[in-house]
């Protein structure tokens, strides 16, 4: 096992895959972010994921192109987020149990409709999907060259949404108002913020990344689609929100600590083929889980987070 780490040709195909396998989880755990920050929880970002899945298989099964399997998956994440936005915040439903709510119709409704809409060739689908480009001088760096800039879109597309989504919420007044609308709405109101505006506008933002994230499953990695194939990276992808603090930067480097210890277990299982596959697979979950409990320690979530605003609540 130690030969990946001393061997570069090694090491750039294990930190390559370490990449590629965080990037769903790091799209689903920035629109957590912004909408936590809010103050609306987003327990549904396992169901937004698997509704962009769906929706980016139906639409590049339909239009044969990646970029309108794109706009469609990310159409059908913020679909699934308005229903969360609609009754978390609207009507005032406890937030967690709509997410989890989300979460079982998405599943079943996604399940229901490929079989509609794909048939019995389902599972064989070979969808067009985005394919790597480099970017040149850069991708020749030693090691990482080649890890880094040697991508598809929505890799690189991750590069530049997680700095704009920080540099958005810690140094403009619209992430003013986010964070303001997360920790004391009222204050917010009377400044003259319109606080359910805000969390819907978030929610919706939230739905679309994690759409994207559901994208990438199916148009970087399988090209097809397949019954639950977000595969619980929607709840990794809230336990990254935790670990990193409710911040963009800190949530990437939760999920990138994730996908390296995805690739390792791929690693292990091939090296041992012995020992019982799902030992091996459940290895990252309980990394992030160890990580959750020994680094975070006691973490402290935007002040109104899953608490509706009522403007005549006293």
């Amino acid at each position: 096992m130690i030969e990946i780490f001393l061997d570069p040709v090694l090491l750039t195909d294990f930190l390559r895959t370490s990449l590629r396998l965080s990037i769903p989880v790091v799209f689903a755990a920035v629109g957590g972010v912004l909408s936590e920050r809010s103050g609306v929880y987003n327990i549904g970002l396992e169901g937004m994921m698997l509704a962009g899945a769906f929706g980016a298989a139906v639409g590049a099964f339909f239009f044969d192109t990646p970029f309108a399997g794109l706009v469609t998956g990310a159409i059908c994440g913020m679909l699934t987020a308005l229903i969360l936005a609609v009754l978390g915040v609207s009507l005032g439903v406890n937030q967690i149990v709509t997410g989890i709510a989300i979460n079982l119709l998405v599943l079943g409704l996604t399940s229901f409709l490929s079989r509609i809409v794909f048939g019995a060739q389902a599972n064989t689908l070979n969808l067009t999907g985005f394919k790597p480009f480099t970017i040149p001088g850069l991708a020749l760096i030693p090691v990482i060259g080649p890890v880094f800039f040697n991508q598809d879109f929505l890799v690189y597309l991750m590069y530049a949404v997680v700095p704009l989504l920080y540099f958005m919420m810690f140094a403009t007044p619209w992430g003013l108002n986010i964070r303001a609308v997360g920790e004391n709405p009222r204050a917010a109101d009377t400044a003259g913020v319109s606080v359910n505006a805000v969390r819907y506008a978030c929610v919706l933002g939230s739905g679309f990344f994690a759409g994207i994230g559901g994208c990438f499953l199916v148009l970087s990695q399988v090209y097809l689609f397949s019954e639950n194939m977000s595969a619980g990276k929607g709840f990794i992808a809230l336990a990254a929100v935790i670990l990193g603090r409710w911040n963009p930067v800190g949530a990437l480097l939760a999920c990138l600590l994730f996908g390296f210890f995805d690739a390792l277990q791929l690693r292990l299982q091939f090296l041992n083929p012995e020992v019982s596959h799902e030992i091996f697979v459940a290895m990252p979950y309980v990394v992030s889980i160890l990580a959750l409990v020994g680094l975070v320690g006691r973490p402290t979530p935007p002040a109104a987070a899953g608490i509706p605003y009522r403007r005549e609540a006293k």
